[in-house]
């Protein structure tokens, strides 16, 4: 297997950077000695720069708080050892060497006293390494897993997917220490508020999952939840009832589809296609608006890309937009002040309130009449937020003149990383289908599918969505 390596560096302000580089196809990068020292220039631009994605929305990358640094994973990179920014090297160590390996656990200790710049070493594939790639892949399909009616992608059942984080977690726990400023160690949280399918979990593992390798999984998983709730104090009658079944032989019961078992609740939901929300007036112009995932929490409209909607009509002197976005089935149906954003021919942005009917958010607003004057098209760009959440807009960043390539706006960028995610969970949804196997690296992100992806693809639950 090809060696993998990563470039350590000290900064300025005494932080500890490691940047994943790619997996070492060539003889020279094999070759190299470890803790061979690079120019500084050579660690800027490592594997990281490399990333097609790198730079990209917040959405494409994978992320874990851990002890004394914070882990980063391309969602959409070619598997690897995570990046880390270290601020707190003295807790880093109790999990550096069990993550990356002796040379990089010792590059870092000997980076803290050096002067600022940086080493290249190899890393090594661990356990850790593997459990802490999915685990955090598990937190990025709980916030970003692109849910959409008409993409044909189905939800993730949300306490199947916080179970299996839960085992995960405990699975992790030399990443995390005791100074609770790391959100993602929260086994008992997780536990405590997803139990409901602790029963259907156990159901389907003792009625022989079709696949081998989904039986494994169910029972590692709920081994493991096990473990966590005795070392934990966590107590009550679904947990009673996990111990006792996993303390009997597991009977060589009939295969039963997931579906049955996790059968999402679809609230009446069913696009009412081509309602209008004002009947008359003359249509100015319409079109599909912006859907920035990053703009609001997970759960409140569709991911598919035309989800955004706007028409503009000429009501007499007035001149109205009303927008429509298909709302997500778990989305809230009162108390959320989303709205959308319209400019017109790149003025001020205007906020219009959405409130959620059946499957849609709608809202109506009137514009500047002299906004829309003129026999040119009037050039309108409609998105959605959630005010207080949203970071705003994506920025790429500035154009670098050296790269050689022409400067790639913010909202194209975001639209082809977003492609590549549902691209990735369609890819994924076909593997559980499938029922595929994986002999892969631990550095392998992608390794098997989630129970909740199994759950997804099954058939039934889909259809309901």
């Amino acid at each position: 297997m090809a060696r993998a390596h990563v470039d350590v560096a000290r900064r300025e302000d005494g932080t500890i950077r490691i940047d994943a580089a790619p997996v070492a196809g060539s003889a020279a990068q094999d070759d190299e000695p470890a803790g061979s020292a690079v120019h500084d220039d050579e660690v800027a631009g490592s594997a990281v720069d490399d990333d097609e994605f790198a730079g990209g929305p917040d959405f494409t990358r994978a992320v874990l708080d851990v002890a004394g640094a914070v882990l980063t994973w391309p969602v959409l990179g070619v598997p690897g050892p995570p990046s880390a920014e270290v601020h707190d090297r003295g807790r880093a160590q109790q999990w550096l060497w069990a993550l990356y390996g002796e040379r990089v656990a010792t590059a870092v200790h000997d980076r803290t006293a050096a002067e600022p710049g940086g080493v290249r070493v190899a890393a090594d594939p661990t356990d850790l390494a593997g459990s802490a790639a999915r685990l955090a892949l598990g937190h990025w399909a709980a916030r970003w897993w692109p849910a959409s009616y008409p993409d044909g992608i189905p939800a993730l059942q949300p306490d199947v997917l916080g179970l299996e984080l839960a085992a995960l977690t405990q699975r992790c726990q030399q990443l995390f220490d005791g100074e609770g400023d790391q959100p993602d160690d929260c086994t008992a949280e997780l536990i405590e508020e997803h139990r409901d399918a602790l029963d259907p979990l156990v159901q389907w593992w003792r009625a022989a999952p079709q696949s081998a390798d989904t039986a494994r999984h169910l029972e590692s998983v709920l081994r493991l939840i096990d473990h966590a709730a005795d070392t934990i104090g966590l107590d009550g009658p679904a947990l009673r009832h996990l111990r006792s079944s996993l303390d009997q032989r597991r009977p060589a019961g009939v295969p039963l589809d997931p579906g049955s078992l996790f059968a999402r609740d679809g609230g009446g939901y069913a696009l009412a296609a081509g309602e209008q929300l004002v009947a008359g007036g003359r249509v100015i112009a319409r079109g599909s608006g912006t859907n920035d995932w990053r703009r609001y929490p997970p759960g409140f409209v569709d991911a598919a890309e035309d989800a955004v909607s706007w028409t503009a009509r000429a009501l007499g002197a007035r001149r109205r937009i009303e927008v429509e976005v298909v709302a997500h089935t778990a989305a809230p149906s009162a108390g959320a002040p989303l709205v959308a954003e319209v400019r017109v021919n790149g003025g001020r942005p205007k906020r219009v309130q959405l409130t959620r009917t059946d499957d849609r958010w709608t809202g109506r607003a009137d514009l500047d009449p002299g906004l829309l004057i003129g026999t040119a098209p009037p050039r309108i760009e409609v998105g959605v937020l959630l005010p207080g959440f949203d970071p705003g807009p994506f920025d790429p960043g500035p154009f670098d003149p050296g790269s050689g390539s022409d400067p790639v706006p913010g909202e194209d960028r975001g639209r082809v990383a977003r492609d590549a995610i549902r691209a990735l969970a369609r890819r994924r949804l076909n593997a559980a289908a499938e029922r595929l196997t994986y002999d892969t690296s631990p550095y392998d992100v992608s390794w098997g599918p989630f129970l909740a992806e199994t759950v997804a693809a099954a058939g039934p639950t889909g259809e309901d969505y």
